[in-house]
Order: C-alpha cells, then structure tokens, then sequence
C-alpha cells in the first residue's frame, strides 16, 4: 500500500492530509507555517504537528508515506521553495513537491481542468489554466506593493481609514476597535503600532472589521466593498488574459474573507458578471490541501524534489 501527504501552508494555519491511493486517512491542523510571515522555527514545527496529527488518525507512520506535496503562497522564489524544501526533509523522508498555494487550489477545484481560482486569506492571488494547459495569474506579489482584498490588506486599510475618519471628524467604531484589538491606549499607540518593525499581524484585524461592517458602520462597509471590488479585479484579469472572448469560465473562491464576508462575496460575484455574465462562479469552499494530496498521489514516488 502506498502513502502520501499534502500540505497547505498557510500564514495562519496548516493543513495536512494523509491517504493512499484512493481515501483520506488522516487529516492535521497547526499554527501558520508560511516560512516568511513565521519564521523557519514555528515553520517547521507547524508542519510537523500537522504530519504527525494526520498519520496519528490515519494509524501509520510518516516513514511510509512515499511522497508529499505542500503549497504555499511565495514558492516561485527559489529561496522560499529551497527553504522549505529543507524544513520537509528534516520531517517526512521522502520526496517533497513544492508549489505555490494557487497551484494546489486550482487542482482540488478543477482536477487538472481549465478553470481560475481567487484565493482571498492572509494573502491574495487570482489563478487560472485553459484548456490548452496556459496558465496566468493576477496578485499575490506580496503585503508590501499587492495583496489586494486579502486579511493583511483589509486590516492595513483599516488602520489608515480609522485614522483618517478620526482627522477628519467622522463617526466610525473602527479606531476603538483596532486600539483594543492592539491593546493601544490611544490613537497615537495605534499609528506606533502599525508602522513598527517588524509589522504587525494585520490580517488579524480583519475579524474586527468585519463585525462593525456587520453592524452597520460605513467605514468598515467600505474597506470591505473595496476589498471585493480588487479581488474582482484580479478575477478579471485572468479571464481576459486566457479566455479573450465571450464564453462560460468557471471560476471558484476560496479563503477565509470569502467565507467570512457575504460583502466580499456579493461585491466580488457582481463586479466580475458585470463584465463576463456567462461566467460560473462557484461559492462552493475548496480545500487546497486535497489538491496537494492529489498532486502528490500523481508524482512518481522515486522523483526529486521540485518546486513550481
């Protein structure tokens, strides 16, 4: 019998799945293993939990699994890809596929069809392949300079629209929000806060900005219509760049801003069909992780290690 592993490394969480030819066996969970938001210390430790978690449930050993894939977001650097690489060796013996996580979401969606994913959690990055196999993408460059529509985008965009609301005299429940969800006394403590270095977990506002959206207030209303509307943008992207002309596309979503936020959601499937009405948008949640198994049961076990 053989065995394989697929990971999703997240920025905030891990996710593994262990299984044979056929069934999922096991599955674990951890903290975020993102070598670049984590460091390699919680990034390795993470995987490991997770691996040993799935194998725990699935009653094997992780000296039987074959091979594994993981994706994460930033595998197209060689630095990041040979980091990892590194990391899995040290925790499963076997060969270890490493791609980007838009790489394992468009497998568990499509199962190697042509199809393009949006994927809206810490990061962002919109993903596609055709029916010739040609592949584009849109996003995903990083917090810094992209990101659009992401967990860090809307908490950086929060902290400077409830700054700005508090210059300008607006009404908003933003600023006491963020100076309690940074334990700062004051609006000064928050502007410290978020222009530190390193920076803070920005993503992690996100949750805050969506109750106060939920309740009513403009301000956090309009982080998130924006949110949908880049997103939409990315989506759009990718749709001319691989299907030019009028025809269905399907087109799936997943992350956690699009599980949680129906405005996201909304803004986002009405901004893409104002362009491309004949477009399929699934609301259906995707689970990388399987597209990572999946991709790892399709490896030959004896390879080397790749990453794409």
């Amino acid at each position: 019998m053989a065995y394989f592993a697929g990971f999703d490394g997240g920025g905030t969480k891990t996710a593994c799945v262990v299984g044979d030819e056929q069934k999922i066996l096991g599955r674990g969970a951890s903290l975020g293993s993102k070598i670049t938001r984590v460091g390699p210390g919680q990034a390795r430790a993470s995987l490991r939990q997770s691996l040993e978690e799935a194998c725990q449930q699935a009653r094997i050993s992780s000296d039987l699994i074959q091979h594994a894939c993981i994706g994460l977001a930033g595998a197209a650097r060689a630095d990041v890809a040979d980091s990892i690489r590194k990391l899995m060796e040290e925790i499963v013996p076997c060969s270890v596929e490493v791609v980007g996580d838009m790489v394992i979401a468009l497998e568990a969606a499509f199962d190697g069809g042509p199809g393009a994913i949006v994927i809206a959690g810490t990061g962002s990055i919109c993903f596609g392949r055709d029916e010739r196999g040609q592949t584009a993408r849109a996003g995903g460059w990083g917090s810094a300079v992209s990101d659009e529509g992401s967990g860090d985008w809307i908490g950086r965009r929060a902290v400077g629209a409830a700054l700005r609301a508090h210059d300008a005299g607006q009404n908003t429940a933003l600023l006491p929000a963020l100076m309690d969800s940074w334990k700062a006394g004051t609006r000064d403590g928050v502007a410290t806060i978020a222009n530190s270095y390193p920076p803070p977990d920005f993503a992690q506002l996100f949750p805050r900005v969506q109750q106060l959206a939920e309740h009513g207030d403009k301000v956090a209303k309009n982080i998130l219509t924006h949110a949908g509307l880049e997103l939409a943008q990315m989506a759009k992207i990718v749709l001319r760049r691989l299907w030019p002309g009028p025809r269905a596309v399907r087109l799936c979503m997943t992350g956690g801003i699009f599980q949680n936020s129906e405005q996201v959601r909304v803004v986002f499937a009405e901004t893409v069909r104002s362009e491309r009405p004949e477009t399929e948008i699934s609301f259906q949640e995707v689970e990388p992780v399987l597209g990572a198994l999946a991709l790892a049961r399709k490896a030959a076990p004896a390879g080397k290690s790749t990453a794409t």
